[in-house]
């Protein structure tokens, strides 16, 4: 047996050196002088140091480095200090071995990226995210070098093409936090490969049947797809190559989730989502001849086919802020169905595919970088330390995924905000003190209020005033995160002041009723009067809501209060207890359905979950747990800022209960159509109606049915007989 345990262990051992090796030959072409040397450093150390670990599939655990490094030199083509950061950027949290070494051994910069990555650990604070904290450590880092990100990111995505292995929980907590975080921080630095393929794992995790099927059904009709790009591509490659443009010309098939969310947003099924591969053309230009050949290509492209005048979208002129540039326009093919077509030179694509890292190689030829002045923006947020990561987080979540527009300053100057800024936006964009003393704008001549939300290409004046100075309800008004946090801090400020006289004005008012001030008093005091702090009490106190006399009822309740604040627990306490209520000895998994007055739960009404779907329990401090579907819009947040609070719940047969859920049915309108629909719902179902609510416009029939049903089973089969219905086009259900 001992035999056979040495010879694994040889085996893995060349398995080892061959990806050592096959990392090397990926680092190739950033190599320099010396860096050979290294690399082989850094991969000594991490070997020695997770010699005796292994992954949850069994094998070494070194793979997982020698992946990440792989993924970092090939995928998005980073250099030698990167490889070395991503060789050793598990060891300071996983082993003995501590960032001083890693300086001594490597230099400031490596060690300083791998703080970065290393994750914030020891006591901490319940009120906030450990998840949160540990992405806004690892941002503080992007400012100065955004390498951090670029690692974490090639090690998020090994993580996720790695899960099986994985406990359910820990996929979904996983999933969650990278299609919430990980995809747009891609999509924002460019990398749109690794962006679809981060959103694909996730909705292989989260959303496992209707992955399965999309994959099955574009698996089914690639032959056909394959025959139908060569036709199409055929004519224009002719043509350009006749023109004297050379060209590569390919058709790939749209992700998975990109597919799925078209679905979802125009509620239309598999068979009708016409764009389900976009064609690339992909131009050998020298940089003088780029914007004039990709036009050049356009027109030959759209002399053959004809155009979709709403779909041309051009980034050429005016790149997007993560330095995306390319051509994008819809055709009319030859069997009557719509192609996006993409038009782009070498360099643009290389910039496409591999976002930053490709920057920094043209960077000399690209004047002012929408990336820089992204790195900018999250400098200026992070510098303004919100005291909640969870309220940072959300801000910067924002800002990622939004498309641009394009703004023009009275003279001209071009400024790029997000889709949905308004006009209140633009004045913080411009300087602090424009937005604070902001009152109105003039878009393009005319005048508007604060909220008014600009048009790609509108011309904007800002109106200033001396005495302006921010409000609350601004908070509503802006989209950016700058905007936010620098009203956040301006009302902060205003609130400090008000706070500081308050606080004498008490000061007084205890003296002459003899209580002591101290912070235990302040503390009770704001408690009597239900305020989370004592700044707030300060405020109230000057503001005048809180008087000598409600003072004296505060010290005659005093002996009251002692008696309660006993009983009072903190909030930790409480979901610590409910975690460890619910968790209980035997098992970990909560089972809904049974035994309802050991715990108590609800069902959330955002996503209404009937038995059969797959559920996740939220612990909430004052409604006990709520469960949720994994496919519930606010899954993704919650597990992804609050893992700690999720429980796995699954459903127990149980006696027939019902639950609420919601069918929308759109069809044709037919003599006869609601009779039959309600007719297969009660006479087949024994489904009781809550309530149903039909629209007719012009012959099309579209309604809304809330029912109580047992199960996801009983359901299905409802959907499937309401299919059956003569005139039913679509069946789907909806939260509510």
């Amino acid at each position: 047996m001992k035999n056979a345990l040495v010879i694994d262990l040889e085996a893995e051992k060349q398995e080892i050196l061959k990806r050592y090796r096959a990392l090397l030959r990926a680092c190739k072409p950033t190599m320099q002088r010396g860096d050979k040397k290294e690399i082989r450093k850094a991969f000594d150390m991490a070997l020695e140091s997770h010699k005796n670990m292994r992954r949850k599939s069994g094998e070494p655990y070194i793979y997982h480095p020698i992946a990440v490094a792989q993924i970092a030199a090939e995928e998005i083509g980073l250099g030698t200090t990167s490889i070395v950061c991503a060789l050793l950027h598990d060891v300071v949290e996983d082993t003995d071995i501590t960032l001083e070494d890693i300086e001594r051994e490597f230099g400031k910069k490596t060690a300083k990226i791998i703080d970065g990555l290393t994750k914030i650990s020891g006591v901490f604070d319940y009120n906030s995210s450990l998840q949160a904290e540990n992405f806004r450590k690892m941002l503080l880092t992007l400012a100065d070098d955004v390498r951090v990100i670029l690692i974490k990111l090639a090690d998020r995505l090994h993580n996720m093409r790695t899960m099986d292995f994985m406990p359910r929980q820990k996929q979904l907590k996983i999933a969650s936090e990278t299609i919430y975080l990980y995809a747009p921080l891609a999509h924002r630095l460019g990398l749109y490969a690794i962006k679809s393929e981060l959103e694909d794992l996730s909705m292989k995790y989260l959303e496992p049947d209707t992955y399965k099927y999309i994959a099955t059904q574009l698996n089914e009709k690639k032959a056909e797809r394959t025959l139908f790009i060569k036709r199409f591509v055929e004519p224009i490659d002719e043509i350009l190559a006749e023109q004297g443009l050379s060209a590569d010309i390919y058709g790939r098939p749209k992700s998975i989730h990109s597919i799925w969310n078209k679905m979802k947003s125009k509620n239309i099924p598999f068979e009708e989502v016409y764009d389900l591969f976009a064609i690339r053309i992909i131009l050998d230009s020298p940089p003088e001849h780029e914007k004039a050949d990709c036009w050049k290509a356009y027109s030959i492209v759209t002399d053959l086919y004809r155009p979709n005048p709403d779909r041309l979208r051009d980034w050429v002129s005016s790149p997007k802020g993560n330095g995306y540039e390319s051509l994008h326009t819809t055709v009319m093919g030859p069997k009557g169905q719509w192609v996006e077509i993409q038009i782009r030179t070498q360099r643009m694509n290389e910039i496409a595919e591999k976002g930053f890292a490709a920057h920094w190689k043209y960077k000399e030829s690209s004047n002012d970088n929408g990336l820089d002045q992204w790195i900018m923006k999250v400098r200026e947020m992070l510098s303004n330390p919100e005291a909640n990561a969870l309220d940072f987080l959300d801000d910067f979540k924002m800002n990622l995924f939004s498309d641009e527009i394009f703004i023009f300053t009275p003279k001209g100057a071009l400024i790029q905000l997000p889709l949905g800024a308004t006009a209140l936006d633009f004045a913080f964009e411009i300087h602090t003190d424009v937005g604070a003393k902001c009152i109105g704008a003039k878009v393009n001549h005319k005048l508007v209020p604060l909220s008014y939300k600009l048009q790609n290409g509108d011309q904007v004046e800002i109106i200033t005033s001396g005495k302006q100075a921010p409000k609350e309800d601004w908070l509503n008004i802006v989209v950016t995160a700058k905007a936010k946090s620098k009203i956040k801090s301006s009302l902060k400020e205003e609130k400090r002041k008000i706070a500081e006289t308050g606080k004498e004005t008490l000061e007084r008012k205890m003296k002459s009723l003899k209580i002591t001030y101290n912070t235990d008093n302040l503390n009770k005091i704001a408690y009597f009067f239900k305020l989370p702090s004592s700044q707030e009490l300060f405020i109230s106190v000057a503001q005048g809501k809180i008087e000598l006399k409600d003072l004296k009822e505060y010290q005659a309740s005093e002996k009251e209060i002692e008696n309660n604040k006993g009983n009072e627990r903190s909030e930790h306490q409480q979901i610590e207890a409910l975690l460890s209520k619910v968790k209980g000895p035997e098992s970990d998994t909560l089972l809904i359905g049974e035994d309802l007055q050991k715990i108590d739960y609800t069902l959330a009404a955002c996503c209404n979950p009937i038995p059969g779907d797959d559920v996740f329990g939220f612990v909430t401090v004052n409604e006990g747990i709520k469960i949720h579907r994994t496919s519930c819009p606010n899954a993704a947040q919650l597990m992804a800022n609050y893992g700690y609070r999720v429980v796995k719940a699954k459903w127990n047969k149980q006696q027939e209960l019902t639950f609420l859920t919601g069918l929308h049915i759109i069809g044709i309108d037919d003599v006869g159509l609601i009779n039959n629909i309600t007719k297969v719902i009660s006479n087949d179902f024994k489904v009781n109606m809550r309530s149903i609510t039909v629209d007719t416009d012009n012959g099309i029939f579209d309604g809304s049915i809330m029912i109580f049903v047992n199960d996801k089973d009983h359901l299905d089969n409802l959907i499937k007989n309401l299919l059956q219905v003569k005139g039913v086009t679509g069946v789907t259900r909806f939260d509510a």
